[in-house]
């Protein structure tokens, strides 16, 4: 009987160890995700600021 409370505890501990795993990388990728979605609008600014620049210069 001690055993097989031995096994429990230690694939409780196990399931435990790899959802909190899951879940910071979950919450880690929805981070990134964040960021990348930011670069990209300073990107899309950027752009259109020297398309604009460049507009006015030539006009």
């Amino acid at each position: 009987m001690t055993t097989l409370m031995l096994v429990c505890a230690v694939l409780a501990s196990l399931s435990f160890g790899v959802l909190l795993a899951y879940g910071l990388c979950v919450g880690m990728f929805h981070v990134f995700r964040i960021h990348s979605i930011q670069v990209a609008q300073q990107r899309i600014a950027q752009r259109e600021a020297a398309r604009m620049a460049a507009a006015t210069d030539l006009a």
